[in-house]
């Protein structure tokens, strides 16, 4: 209550700290809850063996990460406008098909983002789940590449378009194999 700017600076640090706490285990948690999908083990072990495995494979985490998230964006941003679009002509009767059963208004910019929001709610929720699925997949990628290694003794299972897309293209067997032939 008092005035004090340090402990308003050492809030507002704690606010910081506590919401990147926040991202990280909401982070960890997903992945964890992959890791249980795919092997049953415990949380614990699930959550350790999914972090080591995305730091592994860190830079591709990142560029997966930004790339969807902005393909995600670019789905919502297409969604809500394309709605909004909709809803504009609607409410403002530009739709000679449903002119007779649109309401008339004075006011209908309510109704329009009402509209907006309740479809970018739905496009965030459906989303998501592909967001989970990108996630599982890209766990499975990564496992697939620690555990594998192209040769006809131990060959990918990934498809060869999620090898090209995530790896372009550079996928070859090993040469040790070929060179003994």
């Amino acid at each position: 209550a008092a005035d004090n700017k340090f402990a308003k600076f050492l809030l507002s640090c704690l606010k910081c700290c506590f919401w990147c706490l926040e991202k990280f285990i909401k982070f960890l948690n997903r992945n964890a809850y992959i890791m249980i999908a795919v092997y049953g083990t415990n949380f614990c072990t699930s959550a350790r063996n999914a972090f080591f495995l995305l730091m592994r494979n860190i830079i591709r985490v990142a560029v997966l990460d930004k790339v969807t998230d902005f393909l995600f964006f670019l789905g919502k941003l297409l969604i809500v406008g394309s709605v909004g679009i909709l809803a504009f002509f609607f409410f403002t009767h530009r739709i000679k098909l449903v002119q007779d059963t649109a309401p008339s208004l004075n006011y209908y910019w309510v109704p329009i983002l009402t509209v907006i929001v309740g479809s970018y709610l739905i496009a965030h929720g459906f989303f998501s789940v592909y967001g989970m699925c990108v996630d599982t997949l890209f766990l499975c990628f990564c496992e697939d590449l620690e555990r594998n290694d192209g040769s006809p003794e131990r060959p990918y299972y990934m498809s060869p378009e999620l090898s090209e897309i995530l790896l372009k293209g550079n996928l070859e067997p090993s040469k040790s194999t070929d060179s003994q032939g």
